[in-house]
């Protein structure tokens, strides 16, 4: 990305694969987890919670006999136009994806839905606002 070439599934894949062993480590050991990432597609969200294979294992013991874990994920889609998105990522310093690379990203993306577990917030709100609609939805899972 940072040489302005969009990431493909394949690049992903393993990236993801190292996201959900991280949150399944994490999970089996009591924590509570928050995760920021651009998981664009519900492929790359299913893996974050299931794995490669789509059962809850460790990502690199698929395919092996292992433990299924449970781990559930509520999907924050923070959603907003083309416009806003790009002014804001225009006003970074230093960032590793350039903004050339928006559009791609657009493209790619597909909307939580029914039946992911999800809730959908304009960044239009402020970061307060944000932070408090997430908290109260978690307070009633």
């Amino acid at each position: 990305m940072g040489k302005g070439i969009p990431l493909n599934d394949q690049d992903r894949i393993p990236w993801l694969c190292n996201l959900h062993d991280i949150l399944l480590r994490d999970v089996a050991s009591g924590q509570h987890v928050v995760l920021a990432c651009s998981a664009l597609k519900k492929m790359y969200r299913d893996i974050l919670t299931q794995g490669k294979d789509g059962a809850a294992l460790k990502c690199e013991e698929s395919g092996k006999e292992a433990k299924r874990a449970e781990m559930q994920l509520l999907v924050v889609h923070l959603s907003g136009s083309f416009e806003v998105i790009s002014g804001r990522l225009l006003k970074r310093k230093g960032h590793f994806m350039p903004p050339e690379l928006l559009q791609s990203q657009f493209e790619t993306l597909e909307p939580p839905a029914a039946p992911e577990n999800f809730i959908q917030i304009s960044v239009d709100k402020n970061v307060s606002e944000i932070i408090a609609t997430i908290m109260e939805t978690l307070k009633m899972k």
